[in-house]
């Protein structure tokens, strides 16, 4: 009995020191991947602007390819909704909207995950012309975790496990537009 008044006792500290140790933790993320692709700039953007070219590199998308999906307002405008539902658990039910383009240099989205979780989360492609060939994009995603749930960023490293994706993400994207 007293073996398990210590157990709990202890269990309780770790609790409660986890929770204080929130307070004062990061609550934000970022995570960003670049890759140069062997196409003209504009080739580069008119393309990756359309969100239903998504399905063609993200990951996610292929995660499963019975996912259900919608798409409310004009591909490639502010405003357009691409929305999934998927029973793969990595792939989950949410939407996508385009909330700024920059012509040419950026595009801002907005994800709203609704299952396995809910959460608000915004991602990014930006490009720069290194040549008239050639092509660096970026792919950045950021996100918040509230406390108490920013505890959970002490044990997820949210580079390396949203890295990978962007990464092969991109590694698709460039295999697609340099076969064009």
């Amino acid at each position: 009995m007293k073996i398990l008044k210590y157990l709990l006792i202890g269990l309780l500290s770790i609790i409660v020191l986890a929770l204080i140790a929130g307070l004062f933790m990061k609550t934000e993320y970022a995570v960003e991947r670049k890759i140069t692709i062997n196409k003209p700039k504009t080739e580069v953007f008119e393309y990756v602007k359309l969100l239903k070219n998504q399905d063609n590199f993200s990951v996610w998308a292929m995660r499963d390819p019975k996912m259900k999906k919608e798409f409310k307002g004009e591909d490639g405008t502010v405003g357009c909704v691409s929305s999934w539902d998927s029973d793969v658990k990595d792939v989950g039910k949410g939407e996508q909207e385009i909330k700024k383009i920059t012509e040419g240099e950026r595009i801002d989205f907005e994800l709203r995950f609704k299952k396995p979780f809910e959460a608000t989360d915004y991602a990014y492609f930006s490009f720069a012309a290194l040549d008239s060939t050639q092509t660096n994009i970026k792919w950045g995603f950021n996100g918040k975790m509230k406390y108490p749930l920013n505890i959970m960023l002490m044990c997820m490293n949210m580079d390396e496990m949203l890295g990978k994706d962007l990464e092969t993400g991109l590694v698709n994207l460039k295999a697609v537009l340099e076969k064009k």
